[in-house]
């Protein structure tokens, strides 16, 4: 039997979204430490939404070339499971911190028109191999700014070999969630602006949507 493609909501800032969230039957929720973004949430108020966290759902956090000062000050606040780094962080540097503050992490590439396939499996085996908290990559659409994107990249640039192994993120929908899992076939899907009614404020109608269609493509497929 076909392992089910995990799907994290990113961006969560309210008790309502969380809980809505949870309802549907993700596997994970993200909450952004980046000051910079529109969903960014203050560690005190992550800590507050984190006791309504079940057993077994993972929670993590994205941050944006932080220092380890900064990752260890959050955790001491908000216990998060996993990091999720999306700026310009050097293999070397998420390592540093992941040991510093013993959590595993993922790393964010951000895919360029320009990207080829086999960019993807040196920038994963770099990664893989500075640190044994390492766990996979976010794949998500380049622009100019840091944080999640809300664009679809060219998902065939995908190494097929890579693709079981990452997280598919940038512009994802409903309306394409069909075609991320038949086409890609990734690990997980992460998805933040394709279910909000404004930035930081979910939709539940379209998280339980996004996560039926996913669900209902994953078993037809198989």
């Amino acid at each position: 039997m076909e392992t089910p493609i995990k799907i994290k909501i990113c961006g969560i800032t309210r008790i309502e979204d969380l809980l809505c969230a949870v309802n549907a039957g993700v596997d994970a929720l993200g909450f952004v430490f980046y000051p910079h973004s529109p969903r960014y949430l203050a560690p005190q108020q992550a800590a507050q939404l984190l006791q309504h966290l079940p057993p077994f759902l993972t929670s993590v956090g994205l941050f944006v070339n932080p220092s380890i000062e900064e990752v260890s000050a959050v955790i001491k606040v908000a216990p998060i499971q996993l990091l999720q780094f999306h700026g310009d962080e050097t293999p070397e540097q998420c390592a540093a911190i992941a040991d510093a503050v013993n959590r595993p992490f993922i790393r964010a590439f951000r895919v360029k028109t320009d990207t080829k396939p086999i960019d993807l499996l040196e920038y994963e085996a770099s990664y893989r191999a500075a640190s044994r908290f390492f766990q996979g990559l976010l794949l998500d659409t380049y622009v100019d700014s840091f944080g999640g994107s809300g664009k679809v990249f060219d998902w065939s640039l995908i190494p097929k070999e890579l693709a079981p192994r990452v997280v598919l993120s940038g512009g994802l929908s409903v309306q394409n969630a069909t075609d991320a899992v038949v086409r890609v076939q990734p690990f997980a899907l992460d998805i933040s602006s394709g279910v909000e009614l404004a930035k930081g404020i979910k939709d539940a109608a379209k998280v339980q949507a996004f996560v039926t269609a996913v669900r209902l493509a994953q078993s037809v497929r198989s």
